[in-house]
C-alpha cells in the first residue's frame, strides 16, 4: 500500500500550484516540460531496448519521478554536485548531459559517459556536476557527505545533493553520516526519493515511522516532506535547503514523495501493488501538469508544443543510432582507469 501521508501531501501541494497563477516563469515551465519529456521518452526507449536484449545488466527506470530531478536542477547553481543511487538515468539528462553518451553507456560502448564500463547503474559526468550513480544501496549517502566536506574545506560555496530511495534510509551508514554532517555543518541536501517501495516492500512494512522526514530530527537536522510530483514544490524546497548549506548552517533532509510507474527494475512483476494505485498517481503526472500550465497561459502554440515533442523523439532516435554505431572497448581497457596505489602494505609480491 502506498504511503497515505505521501498522497495527502501531493494533493494538498498540487492545489497551490494552479495553472491560473503560475509560480515560475514561462521559460522555467517550458524547460521543465522539455527536460521531463526527454527523460520520459529516453526511459521508455531504454525499457524497449532492454526487452529486445540490446544490452544487459540491471536496469532501473525513473518514469514518474522526473519532477524531482528537474526541480532540483533548476534550483541548483553551477558548481554544485549531484549524486544518486542506481536509478540514475534522469539525473544527468536534467543537468545537461548529452543523451547520446548515456545511451552509448547503456550499450557498453567506448563513447559512453563511463567509457562503456559502468552501464545503467554507473552514469557519471563531472562536467555537469554529476558525481555518479552508485550500485551499492546507500553507499552514496556517506560518499556524498565526503564530497560535501571537500566543498566546505575548499570554501567553494557549492552544495551537494545526495539522492537515495526510501529503502536506502535503512542503511546504518545513514545515521553515522547524518551525525557527522550536522556536527561539521556540511553543505549537503539529503534527498529521499520516496516512491513508497523498497524494491517490492512498502514503507509501512519496514518502519513504524512512515513519515521519513522525521529521521533527521534526532540529529536536529532541518527536515520536511515535499510533493515530489510537483517541480514547483521541489524547486522551492531545494532552493531553501541549498541556501542553508551555502550560509554554513549545515545539511537538510527532504522526504520528497513521488511514485515510479514501472517496477523496481525491468525484472519486477509488480505484484505488490494494484493497477488502481498506479493509475491514481499517474493522474498527478508532472509532465502533464507542466503542459497544462503552458497551454492555460498560452505560452506556446500547439505547433510549438509539437516541435518540442518532435525534437525529443529525434534526440532519442539519434541517441540509439549513436550508441549502435559506436565501438566496443578493446580488451586492454580492462587495465585502464583502475585504481592502484604503489607500495600498498597489503600487496604481497610472489
Amino acid at each position: 500500500m502506498a504511503s497515505t501521508a505521501g498522497k495527502k501531501t501531493t494533493k494538498t501541494t498540487r492545489k497551490s500550484t494552479g495553472a491560473s497563477k503560475p509560480k515560475f516563469s514561462k521559460e522555467t515551465y517550458i524547460k521543465w516540460y522539455k527536460d521531463m519529456l526527454l527523460i520520459r521518452k529516453f526511459e521508455e526507449k531504454t525499457g524497449q531496448l532492454y526487452i529486445q536484449q540490446k544490452f544487459g545488466g540491471f536496469c532501473h527506470l525513473y518514469i514518474g519521478q522526473e519532477a524531482i530531478v528537474v526541480g532540483t536542477a533548476s534550483a541548483a547553481k553551477e558548481g554544485d554536485k549531484h549524486m544518486t543511487a542506481y536509478r540514475d538515468h534522469g539525473h544527468p539528462i536534467a543537468l545537461g548531459t548529452d543523451p547520446r553518451v548515456l545511451m552509448a553507456e547503456l550499450y557498453g560502448r567506448t563513447t559512453g559517459c563511463s567509457k562503456g564500463k559502468g552501464g545503467s547503474m554507473h552514469f557519471f559526468d563531472k562536467e555537469v556536476g554529476f558525481m555518479g550513480g552508485h550500485g551499492i544501496v546507500g553507499a552514496q549517502i556517506a560518499m556524498g557527505a565526503g564530497v560535501g566536506f571537500a566543498e566546505k574545506y575548499n570554501e567553494t560555496g557549492n552544495v551537494v545533493y545526495v539522492s537515495m530511495g526510501d529503502g536506502a534510509v535503512r542503511q546504518g551508514a545513514l545515521h553515522e553520516t547524518f551525525n557527522m554532517a550536522m556536527n561539521w555543518k556540511l553543505p549537503v541536501v539529503f534527498i529521499i526519493e520516496n516512491n513508497n517501495y523498497a524494491m517490492g516492500t512498502s514503507v509501512e512494512r519496514t518502519t513504524n515511522v512512515t513519515d521519513l522526514s522525521k529521521i533527521g530530527l534526532s540529529y536536529e537536522m532541518p527536515s520536511k516532506a515535499v510533493n515530489g510530483m510537483s517541480p514547483e514544490a521541489v524547486h522551492e524546497a531545494i532552493e531553501e535547503a541549498a541556501d542553508r548549506g551555502r550560509r554554513g548552517d549545515g545539511p537538510t533532509l527532504l522526504d520528497i514523495r513521488t511514485y515510479r510507474y514501472k517496477g523496481h527494475s525491468m525484472s519486477d512483476p509488480q505484484k505488490y501493488r494494484t493497477k488502481d494505485e498506479v493509475a491514481e498517481w499517474m493522474d498527478q503526472d508532472p509532465i502533464q501538469h507542466c503542459l497544462k500550465v503552458i497551454q492555460d497561459n498560452k505560452w506556446l502554440s500547439e505547433k510549438e508544443i509539437k516541435e518540442i515533442d518532435d525534437w525529443v523523439k529525434n534526440e532519442v532516435k539519434e541517441s540509439v543510432e549513436f550508441a549502435e554505431n559506436s565501438p566496443y572497448p578493446e580488451g586492454k581497457e580492462l587495465y585502464e582507469d583502475v585504481y592502484k596505489e604503489e607500495n600498498y602494505p597489503y600487496i604481497v609480491e610472489y
